[in-house]
């Protein structure tokens, strides 16, 4: 699952909660980068994180692909 879940990060796919406005994403400025950081975005502010970290939180609030009201179905 983590395996996947990272790979689904790394093409844009968008994991959130639209009951929460939880969001985890990789913005399109860090394709490439050798440690990219991901964004928790949630009603309070936005907070970049590491690929682990992120991933612990998709796991933890049990996020899903969904549709960012502002991004869509992609980050890039």
């Amino acid at each position: 699952m983590s395996r996947m879940t990272i790979a689904h990060l790394k093409t844009g796919t968008i994991f959130g909660d639209n009951n929460t406005a939880e969001y985890v994403y990789l913005p399109a400025s860090e394709i490439g980068m050798e440690e990219p950081l991901c964004v928790l975005e949630t009603p309070k502010g936005r907070q970049d994180l590491n690929m682990k970290q992120a991933l612990s939180f998709i796991l933890k609030l049990s996020l899903r692909p969904v549709y960012h009201p502002r991004l869509g179905r992609s980050s890039f």
